[in-house]
């Protein structure tokens, strides 16, 4: 007699008991982790021209639209019940609060960056259909190996419809703020002659 396998299915966690998981301290303090689509993601390390890249992005953008919005860098955003991700960069409404009683919701967001080296392919598939899902308007990814920048709107339920790829000549705007021109070259990290 032969037995039939059991199919298995993951648990899917909500926002509210990956935060308790946290605050219990069950991640260690310097570990970088994430709740995407209801699963612990462990983050990859940040490299140098990766965090030249959110710094320099998150200075232009504050330069940029200073009491206009609010520039958070890998600070946690609520999507929904099962995801909480900490995006490199979100454009957020100005908050009374600082946001001291929750994260950013998606209503509260603006437009979300993700700086690439090592991790294009998850940025822009399993991120990029997650930030679709929750009708994110507006996401870009900064591709600091090939030096472009892939801007993606028109959310659906299976990805977005659009994507642009800019190259690091030329300049580029958000939705929401049309008239803020900014300079690709400026975002990404220098090019160091060796």
């Amino acid at each position: 007699m032969q037995t039939q396998a059991t199919p298995f299915t993951l648990r899917q966690w909500t926002v509210a008991e990956y935060q308790k998981m946290a605050a219990a301290g069950i991640f260690h303090p310097e570990e970088r982790v994430e709740l995407i689509a209801g699963q612990i993601i462990r983050m990859s390390a940040k490299g140098t021209a990766h965090t030249s890249a959110v710094g320099r992005t998150a200075k232009v953008l504050r330069h940029l639209l200073e009491n206009r919005a609010d520039i958070r860098t890998q600070d946690p955003i609520q999507l929904d019940n099962f995801s909480e991700p900490e995006p490199d960069i979100a454009v957020v409404k100005i908050d009374p609060l600082d946001y001291a009683d929750h994260h950013p919701t998606t209503s509260e967001l603006f437009l979300i960056i993700e700086v690439a080296d090592s991790s294009f392919k998850y940025d822009r598939e399993t991120k990029g259909k997650v930030y679709a899902q929750s009708k994110i308007r507006d996401y870009w990814v900064l591709d600091v190996i090939n030096r472009k920048l892939h801007v993606f709107r028109e959310p659906t339920q299976e990805g977005y419809d659009s994507e642009v790829i800019f190259t690091e000549d030329t300049i580029v705007s958000s939705l929401q703020f049309p008239g803020i021109a900014i300079a690709i070259a400026q975002i990404l990290p220098p090019v160091i002659a060796k």
